[in-house]
């Protein structure tokens, strides 16, 4: 086997694990922001979600890869790291669709709910991760998901405040993002058989 073989073995193994995901999709995001500061003077800013216009409608897909400026992706990068790794524990088909249901119905509320503005950055889904955590524990009643729930806790519990409305930020796509992470812990819940008594 050569060193280049061995390395694209490595490559599609690491993005074939939910992990590797996580970071792909971190890798993505801040070479969309090098691109657009760089070369596109800021234009995809524009291209978020814009509550109630059709033409805002597909920002629910693009939204969580556009930011600010670089500043704005810093703040995001190591919760999106680190929830979306906890989230990923359960593997990639599990991973997409968590991150699928956030952006759908997060993103969805965003655009029927939230105030007349281009809501865009990942800290919608880095919330519905934290949801989703949190849900898991609380809807499935099994061990497996309270390590995960705790580790979340532990390190963003203060992340609960950024649903309080504040100038200048999409508190509302927060809000929006942690319901819709709540709700695909609610559909993807593993569904126990009852025990019962003899």
């Amino acid at each position: 086997m050569t060193a280049s073989s061995t390395k694209e073995s490595l490559a599609k193994r690491v993005l074939s694990s939910g992990f590797g995901m996580v970071l792909a999709t971190v890798v993505l995001m801040w070479g969309i922001e090098i691109v657009d500061t760089a070369l596109l003077g800021s234009r995809l800013e524009r291209e978020g979600i814009r509550p109630r216009y059709l033409d805002g409608l597909d920002g629910i897909l693009w939204s969580p890869f556009l930011h600010l400026n670089f500043a704005h992706l810093i703040s995001n990068t190591a919760p999106f790291l680190v929830l979306g790794g906890l989230v990923a524990i359960g593997g990639l088909k599990k991973w997409l669709r968590i991150t699928a249901l956030i952006m759908l119905i997060g993103g969805g509320l965003t655009w029927l709910l939230a105030s007349s503005a281009t809501h865009i950055g990942a800290s919608g889904v880095v919330f519905g991760y934290f949801g989703y955590l949190i849900g898991a524990a609380v809807f499935e009643r099994r061990f497996a998901p309270l390590v995960p729930a705790a580790v979340a806790i532990f390190l963003y519990s203060g992340i609960i405040f950024g649903v309080i409305p504040q100038e200048g930020i999409s508190w509302e796509g927060h809000l929006f993002g942690t319901i819709g992470g709540i709700a695909a812990a609610k559909i993807l819940r593993t569904k126990t058989p009852p025990v019962l008594r003899n």
